[in-house]
């Protein structure tokens, strides 16, 4: 048997779209944090700070498209680790002797501390 009652779904269609909205909302807000700290962009990322899933972001076209072409902007930027990588061996070489000299220069420090240390030990053991 076939019912005749007309379904009233204006509501629930209202809903989801503004919860679409929110949601696109949040991502939006999502990805300008993320540029602001020059964090690395990818879905997961965009996911994580703006606490939608990855379903969403795939599925919404738009937000897709932007979040691809944000990832492609950053493939040409070099991260830090990459710049690491790539350093030649002049670099490290140089690298190398101003840490010696560095360690060089504070143990040179703590033998004069130490030394100062012990005349004042010798000095407040003669008081007494």
């Amino acid at each position: 048997m076939k019912s005749k009652h007309i379904r009233n779904t204006e509501g629930v269609k209202k809903h989801a779209q503004m919860k679409s909205q929110e949601a696109t909302q949040k991502v939006d807000q999502a990805i300008q944090r993320l540029i602001k700290t020059k964090a690395k962009i990818n879905f997961n990322q965009v996911a994580m700070e703006s606490g939608v899933s990855k379903a969403f972001l795939y599925n919404n076209q738009e937000i897709r498209n932007r979040i691809e072409g944000l990832r492609k902007q950053q493939e040409g930027l070099k991260s830090s680790q990459a710049m690491k990588r790539n350093m030649t061996d002049a670099s490290k070489d140089s690298l190398i002797v101003a840490k010696n000299n560095r360690i060089k220069k504070l143990e040179e420090e703590n033998k004069h501390l130490k030394d100062e240390l012990m005349k004042l030990r010798g000095i407040i053991y003669d008081k007494f």
